[in-house]
């Protein structure tokens, strides 16, 4: 699937409204598992149980749920043959994906047999067969660690599969150097049957967990009891997994577990998923969470909002006691995830809603011994954290807690956890963080399985992504044509070749425009961007260039509004400066009725005024005192100058007393000290040099004894209270005056100024943004072509289907299946299928014997096994 360059609009939205009629997140009947991956592997055990027989009918054997053969049937990939997520388009990642691959020989593995099984599908089985046989070397060699091992998930079940195999005669032709490793696996198992117990606290999954592919030379004399004290009271489960499930109910025949698996294909008719039942209102919230992240949400506003309405409704604390512990991670994730949401809408929601975690010690422990396989709650709970207002005590502790957590990990996104720890969420800007979440693959991720992580189905994630994609695109070139304009604008008013300072046209309007919503970048991104450039240009005069009679000059002309007197330098910044608050005032009063340009003339006149006065300190070597710096370092930063003078183009409402110099909105001063602080800290040595002052160097100077570093602490700590202050400021209502529009407007100048000084002063060097300004408006994603490389299946699941006698002798039955395509013409496929009728002796599975210990010394290869391939 080819992305273009460029998109109409209206072509952008026939789009949207096709797939959002596809996404119904607000509609009545909507069905959360339908938006969840089907896991073939666990409907390949489904479709092996047998239905129950009378002791007369003793020849004879059928499916207990056909529905779960035909899934088998409907959903090989009639290509490549295999069943499972192989080829599935997903984002390009690096090094370090998960284990699809794995995940899909399993899966594939456990179709073949069941077939087999059945004596059904000859056409799907032989290329079931050919994908194993063709694969199986190439997947175990690439996957095989650095230590030599495999993941515990790939040995147990694969293995356990080739033993059921060379139960039911079915065979495999390998090479010999593909034995040589299958070999090694069974060795592995074997360690792993030495090494663990049925039970173990020790595993996110216990063994007991994958009971369908436990060895069946491992024997207990009470094994029954064992499995059914093993089963969730509430739902009936072997730990949530339709396939142990299955194999519980095949060798127990419990009422329980027969419950379960009927409610299991009864809620999930396109096919179960490998973990039953979910966490409904995570599976919710998931879906809205990818939306947003990939930068949708503009587009999905009134549904998301339906569903985080549904949410907060039911927003109170459950039992926890009685939930097992697979379930507390779903429900912390959950949790974790309704609290960012919420709190970012400016809902009222306590810490104690998702924290409760940390008074839980068996949910600790969890998380701490299985912190790869729920690297993905441990996330979710970290960036909750992100969302901290002042004395949220909890949410610092949990803060603190995931961060060590995530730092020990071995995850398979690790590119996600380095941005995640290396990068703060308010240092980030959303057009590039949209990018992060398209290209990343692990983007869809819902919870963690017993074998490979849960996904949202990729019907949806996949035209999703391609709307995402070409969302993305749509906007680079409309950010692409504003810069070019931009660039034109400086070039008329002799900004770019003024010849001192910094040339930052770029960094502005990228800083401005992708920190922004995007229609409010449309609107006042460019506007913006003047004003920054400006300041820039100032700044550095009054820095380094201008002498004191040309900067008092210039501030003057500025207060009284005139620079008829003003020549050179300051002529071209005047008369640059008057062209941006005529833009500015003109737009406000043509879109509002509202005349703001004393208003924003005495905003620049304090700003400049700002500048002098700390020109005239370095110039004459004055040491300001901590109160008097801040006071006005927090105005000549100049913050405030950029956010005041576009908010109120986003509302009429905006309260024109709030613009006025010293009765700035808290929000607005919270927003004038942060900038000011983070820059100090990242410009003390230069100014120390220049034998300048900031606030680091000023609290160093008068606190006797303090060493650099603790002034910094200090000067953290100043900032840290006054971000949470901000953040509660901008997203709860009452707190302030600014309509929500002004409030985005300072929440994206503070994130600007967050990224420039984040670590390191970005904005003065001149190579530090590039590779992000080529991100944002140049490259396009790094997705795979969608289309190209999913094959269709044979049809889909619920397509009609009838059978054709063929009038041939003792001919086999011919299944014809009929399904629609993407432009609704029908297709048909057909497949051999033959008589259920079998010896039971043959085909039934041997019921597994279980041991209560693993003392008992385990045969690394089964004497029995070498038939079961070549």
């Amino acid at each position: 699937m080819k992305f273009p360059y460029g998109s109409s609009n209206d072509d952008l939205h026939a789009l949207v409204n096709q797939i959002k009629s596809d996404i119904q997140l607000s509609t009545i009947n909507f069905d959360p598992y339908s938006f969840v991956s089907p896991s073939a592997y666990d409907m390949a055990w489904l479709a092996m149980v047998e239905e129950d027989h009378n002791v007369d009918d003793d020849d004879e054997l059928k499916p207990m749920f056909q529905d779960s053969l035909d899934w088998i049937l409907c959903n090989q990939n009639a290509r490549e043959g295999y069943w499972g997520n192989s080829g599935c388009p997903t984002p390009v990642s690096e090094a370090g994906e998960d284990r699809d691959d794995m995940y899909t020989l399993t899966s594939t593995l456990a179709c073949v047999l069941v077939l087999h099984k059945w004596n059904i599908g000859c056409f799907h089985l032989h290329k079931g067969k050919r994908y194993i046989e063709r694969r199986t070397e190439m997947i175990i060699e690439k996957y095989n660690n650095e230590e030599g091992s495999y993941p515990r998930w790939f040995i147990i079940k694969f293995t356990g599969i080739l033993e059921h195999a060379q139960q039911l005669d079915l065979h495999f032709v390998f090479s010999s150097r593909c034995i040589q490793m299958i070999k090694e696996v069974f060795y592995q198992r074997q360690e792993i049957l030495k090494r663990e117990k049925l039970l173990d606290d020790c595993n996110h999954i216990p063994l007991l967990a994958y009971l369908e592919v436990l060895p069946s030379m491992l024997y207990v004399e009470n094994h029954e009891d064992m499995i059914v004290k093993s089963l969730d009271n509430i739902d009936g489960s072997l730990f949530q997994s339709p396939s142990a499930t299955a194999s519980a109910f095949m060798i127990t025949r419990n009422a329980k577990c027969l419950a379960y698996l009927r409610n299991a294909i009864q809620r999930c008719p396109n096919g179960v998923p490998q973990k039953y039942p979910l966490n409904e209102e995570l599976i919710k919230l998931s879906m809205v969470n990818v939306i947003e992240n990939i930068g949708l949400g503009e587009f999905f506003g009134s549904d998301i909002e339906h569903v985080l309405q549904q949410v907060y409704r039911s927003y109170e604390e459950e039992n926890i006691e009685r939930m097992p512990i697979s379930y507390l991670a779903d429900k912390l994730h959950k949790d974790s995830l309704a609290f960012r949401m919420l709190r970012m809408r400016g809902h009222t929601v306590s810490p104690r809603s998702f924290c409760w975690f940390l008074n839980d010690q068996e949910t600790r422990n969890h998380l701490e011994r299985n912190t790869d396989s729920l690297f993905l709650v441990i996330l979710s709970v970290n960036r909750a954290t992100d969302l901290m207002f002042p004395g949220e005590q909890e949410l610092e502790e949990a803060r603190e807690y995931t961060r060590n957590l995530l730092e020990q990990s071995r995850s398979i996104d690790e590119r996600m956890i380095k941005h995640e720890l290396s990068t703060p969420w308010i240092a980030r800007l959303r057009h590039l963080d949209h990018r992060m979440w398209i290209e990343d693959k692990n983007s869809n991720v819902l919870s963690a399985g017993k074998a490979s992580f849960l996904r949202l189905h990729n019907r949806y994630i996949n035209k999703l992504t391609y709307l995402a994609t070409r969302n993305f695109l749509f906007r680079q070139a409309m950010y692409r044509s504003e810069l070019e304009e931009l660039t034109i604008w400086v070039r008329k008013w002799g900004l770019n070749d003024i010849g001192f300072g910094r040339e930052k046209t770029t960094y502005c309007y990228f800083a401005t425009a992708t920190s922004l919503p995007f229609e409010s970048a449309i609107k006042v991104g460019k506007l913006t961007a003047k004003t920054a450039i400006l300041i820039t240009v100032a700044d550095d005069l009054f820095d380094e260039e201008g002498s004191l009679d040309d900067l008092e000059a210039l501030t003057k002309a500025v207060i009284r509004w005139d620079g008829d007197e003003l020549e050179g330098y300051g002529k071209i910044i005047f008369r640059a400066l008057d062209e941006i608050v005529r833009e500015t005032t003109e737009a406000c009063r043509k879109q509002h009725g509202t005349d703001i340009t004393v208003q924003l003339r005495n905003i620049w006149g304090e700003t400049f005024e700002a500048w002098l006065r700390e020109a005239v300190w370095s110039k004459k070597g004055h040491i300001p005192s901590m109160e008097e710096y801040l006071h006005s370092g927090m105005i000549s930063i100049a913050a405030h100058t950029m956010a005041l003078s576009v908010s109120c183009l986003m509302e009429p409402c905006f309260p024109q007393q709030k613009l006025n110099p010293g009765k700035y909105d808290t929000l607005t001063i919270s927003l004038m000290i942060i900038p000011r602080l983070l820059n100090d800290l990242q410009s003390y040595q230069r100014e120390q040099e220049q034998g300048k002052i900031n606030s680091v160097l000023l609290h160093m100077r008068n606190t006797s004894g303090l060493d650099i570093e603790n002034s910094i602490a200090h000067i953290e700590k100043i900032i840290d209270s006054n971000r949470k202050e901000f953040l509660k400021h901008v997203l709860m209502d009452g707190l302030s005056d600014l309509p929500k529009p002004c409030k985005e407007i300072h929440m994206s100048c503070c994130k600007v100024f967050e990224m420039f000084f984040n670590k390191k002063n970005r904005y003065d060097s001149d190579t530090e943004m590039l590779q992000d300004i080529k991100k944002a408006f140049y490259d396009p994603v790094n997705v795979n072509e969608l289309s190209e490389i999913e094959p269709k299946p044979l049809m889909v699941h619920g397509d009609e289907f009838l059978m054709l006698p063929l009038l041939i002798n003792l001919s086999p039955k011919i299944l014809e299946f009929k399904r629609k395509d993407e432009h609704g013409a029908v297709k048909t496929s057909m497949c051999l299928r033959r008589s259920f009728h079998a010896q039971k002796r043959a085909i039934s599975l041997q019921p597994l014997k279980i041991v209560a210990s693993q003392s008992i010394v385990v045969p690394m290869m089964p004497t029995k096994f070498a038939p079961c391939f070549y």
